[in-house]
């Protein structure tokens, strides 16, 4: 991540900060994803049964897609200098606009949309992020995070 002044951080306001290395979504991520949710619909977990739907073969759960925002995001959102500690604060909204299939690779697309003083010594900062799918024209998602920093 990188680090700027704190008086800096408005110029990143509206900027498209880059885009996360691609990462695989295999069926040994999504199987985990299930154990650790107890999410074991079918079209996550049974490849024969998924098959047979309109994805022909299993997907991502959406909230696995959204749980990576952090990882996939932390080497492009701009933070303050001095920062002690970054939270989740949330999300503003999240739309899912297809599925993720297994072994497709995902990316985020990451721009910083606004940041504000909450109370003294934090900030909140908000982003927009699509995850970008290998190859397909239309994001999974489209999402506004939240992040406060503790300087």
């Amino acid at each position: 991540m990188p680090h700027v002044p704190l008086h800096e951080l408005q110029d990143y306001v509206g900027k498209r900060l880059g885009v996360s290395e691609w990462l695989t979504i295999d069926q040994t991520r999504i199987n985990l994803f299930a154990q650790a949710t107890g999410d074991f619909q079918f079209i996550h977990v049974d490849p024969q049964k998924a098959a047979q739907t309109r994805f022909g073969s299993t997907i991502a759960h959406g909230f696995l897609s959204l749980s990576l925002i952090p990882v996939l995001m932390e080497d492009l959102l701009v933070l303050p200098e001095g920062l002690k500690m970054v939270v989740n604060y949330g999300l503003d909204s999240v739309r899912f606009i297809q599925p993720v299939k297994v072994d497709s690779r995902v990316r985020l697309s990451v721009q910083l949309d606004a940041v504000h003083e909450k109370k003294p010594g934090q900030w909140l900062l908000k982003a927009i992020v699509a995850m970008e799918i290998e190859g397909e024209i239309k994001p999974a998602f489209i999402a506004e995070p939240l992040s406060l920093c503790f300087i």
